[in-house]
């Protein structure tokens, strides 16, 4: 089982690498999957070489037990040539063989045992990474989405965050508002002036004529008071 710790060790080492370096989701996201298909090729050779050492363990295991079988069969012809030292000899090879296939078979199925969880370990990892192979995409919506929130809110930040240029602004709006009515006063002013001088004219005009008018009258009445000289 150590391919799949070491496995899982590169994993987590990438993740806290990538991380600390502020890498970008998508590239972080890509880098992990390529780690994990790298080591996944590795781990299926592993796996590869694991079985092949258990069929090794499972030929030899055959073999030995084949050549115990041999060896019963040759004690039986010495038994019935009359041989029993020879069949002895026989018997003793064919339980050293017995006592070999007994450590190979012991050895088999422990090897056995260990690919099964292997190859099942190995299904497990093969299904996590085809499973985060159809999340990427989804992952990276997600972090650009999130990214480009996080710019509209920084940028909405500098902009509320930004008086003295507000203030400025409205400073300037004030000072136009302040020009503008300036202006207006002074062509106000002018016609008003230009009005008053010519009521002013007209005013005096009306004087001077109800002053001649009044002088003439009293030239009048005087001249009837005076004595009639005819």
């Amino acid at each position: 089982m150590g391919i799949f710790s070491r496995l899982k060790t590169l994993v987590s080492s990438n993740v806290n690498d990538m991380i600390s370096k502020a890498e970008k989701p998508e590239k972080m996201l890509n880098q992990l999957l390529m780690d994990m298909s790298e080591q996944l090729i590795e781990s299926k050779k592993a796996v590869a070489q694991a079985i092949a050492d258990e069929k090794k363990l499972e030929r030899e295991a055959q073999n030995q037990r084949a050549l115990s079988q041999d060896w019963e069969r040759k004690a039986m012809l010495a038994v019935q040539a009359g041989k029993d030292d020879l069949a002895k000899e026989a018997l003793l090879r064919k339980q050293e063989h017995d006592k070999a296939y007994g450590e190979y078979k012991k050895q088999w199925e422990a090897q056995h045992a260990s690919v099964e969880k292997l190859k099942e370990s190995l299904r497990e990892l093969q299904n996590k990474i085809e499973e985060a192979q159809r999340k990427k995409n989804l992952l990276i919506a997600r972090a650009k989405r999130a990214e480009a929130q996080q710019k509209i809110q920084s940028t909405m930040s500098s902009i509320a965050g930004n008086k003295t240029a507000f203030d400025a602004f409205d400073r300037m709006a004030a000072k136009v508002d302040q020009m503008e009515a300036q202006a207006e006063a002074v062509v106000e002013l002018e016609d008003y002036t230009s009005n008053a001088s010519l009521d002013k004219r007209f005013a005096e005009l009306e004087d001077s004529t109800h002053s001649a008018d009044t002088m003439l009258l009293e030239l009048k009445e005087k001249m009837k008071a005076l004595p009639d000289k005819t």
